[in-house]
């Protein structure tokens, strides 16, 4: 069955590989897929596929077969603001700087390939479209709040609070990576998790020239509080795997002022949670004290951002198997720690899941240049790997049931809810 499934994806290379060509040059950011979401349901609608369910302004779920074990496969949608990409749209300079695009081909072209064999399959497989994975446009996401269009600034945040994925045991996600390690997969790697925060620091407008002791200079309040930053920095310790990391949202009105309103937005990022949340406040104190320092204020707002990913290795073991068709052991990453993060560690505190990393690409992750370079390895073998995958866990139920029996929630649905709802 694996190698009928194998040579369906090998027919349909070219179909495969156009589709992502067109889903790369149509970027667009999170809760915005809108042109992205015409293009898969143009290729579902080709292949008989139907949608299942539509959720938050672009998700939407497709399924196949019916009953016990339940894979979910799971794709985002969005780019990132990504300036002078090559295909960054006009609008915002959104571009597939992150390989999400490559993502959503790569669980069609699988799934499609699984249908084929369904009938011979008992379970089933849902492949979920997630919207707005990366944290950004905050401004525009505050909005659909404001008009309940969603409650959560990501995706897969708001998903798991409405128990979107609750019917499935386990999820199989992948994500590109860059190749530069002279690995070809990394597996069983964890994420780090991170917060949003955002200081508006406030002084008093003078003219710069004629009367700057009568202002109070909130960039000079911002330039302390950097300064005050890095002198925390010696205290960080390795193994929690600490980012502090940010940019300037204003600077200031004119130059012929004294600056009177400073935002700066940055996120703290750790492997270690209960630290992440110490850190925060110490970050916090160095605002406030800096901004008194010098006669100023400030006003702070913090927005939860991501969990830590803690993959399931027994999971993790089904995809390092079938990488292993393509590749030997000694070009697979395993057990690698990340300081990146995404809301696939939100899902990994409730379910089983397993995030693989693919190469085949060329640039740098969120840059500029980055591009598919070798489109057999990043649509035709991934699409291979994840079908091959999920045909061990739907012929093996006893697989399936070690993975969900191993498995420990990290955290109660009351206590998730209770750690979104802190940024309220």
């Amino acid at each position: 069955m694996k190698q009928a499934v194998k040579n369906y994806i090998q027919q349909n290379k070219e179909e495969t590989i156009l589709l992502g060509e067109k889903l790369f040059s149509c970027p667009e950011l999170g809760f915005k897929e809108f042109k992205t979401k015409e293009l898969i349901i143009d290729y579902l609608t080709k292949h008989n596929l139907k949608v299942n369910k539509e959720f938050f302004e672009t998700g939407f779920s497709v399924s196949i077969g019916n009953g016990k074990p339940h894979i979910g496969l799971i794709a985002e949608l969005d780019a990132i603001p990504t300036v002078g990409h090559p295909n960054a749209n006009k609008i915002d300079n959104a571009a597939h700087s992150c390989g999400h695009s490559t993502q959503i081909t790569i669980m069609l072209a699988a799934l499609n390939s699984l249908n084929q064999q369904i009938d011979k399959l008992k379970g089933q497989v849902t492949l979920f479209f997630t919207p707005a994975e990366e944290f950004t446009d905050i401004e525009y996401r505050k909005k659909l709040v404001n008009k309940g269009k969603i409650k959560y600034l990501s995706g897969k945040q708001n998903m798991l609070v409405n128990h979107l994925f609750e019917e499935c045991d386990l999820f199989i996600h992948l994500h590109s990576s860059s190749g530069n390690s002279g690995y070809r997969f990394s597996v069983n790697s964890t994420l780090a998790g991170f917060l949003y925060k955002k200081i508006t620091f406030l002084g008093k407008a003078a003219h710069a020239a004629v009367s700057p002791d009568e202002g109070i200079n909130a960039l000079n309040m911002h330039n302390l509080f950097l300064n005050a930053v890095n002198m925390l920095r010696e205290t960080f310790k390795e193994e929690d795997m600490v980012r502090v990391h940010g940019i300037i949202a204003k600077g200031g009105d004119t130059v012929n002022s004294i600056p009177e309103e400073v935002i700066y937005e940055c996120y703290i990022r750790s492997a270690n949670p209960n630290y992440l949340l110490e850190l925060n406040e110490k970050i916090s104190n160095a605002a406030r004290c800096c901004s008194k320092a010098l006669g100023g204020n400030c006003i702070i707002e913090d927005i939860p951002g991501y969990l830590p990913l803690i993959p399931s290795e027994q999971l993790s073991k089904v995809i390092y198997k079938n990488m292993l068709d393509y590749t030997d052991a000694s070009k697979i990453k395993c057990h690698e720690k990340s300081i990146a993060a995404g809301d696939i560690g939100d899902v990994s505190l409730f379910k089983p899941v397993t995030q693989y990393g693919y190469t085949g690409f060329e640039g740098r992750v969120h840059g500029n240049n980055f591009k598919v370079a070798d489109p057999d390895e990043v649509y035709i073998v991934q699409a291979k790997i994840v079908a091959s995958s999920v045909i061990d866990l739907l012929t093996d139920k006893s697989l399936v049931d070690d993975i969900v029996n191993r498995f420990k929630p990290k955290m109660t649905y009351q206590q998730y809810l209770n750690y979104l709802n802190k940024g309220e």
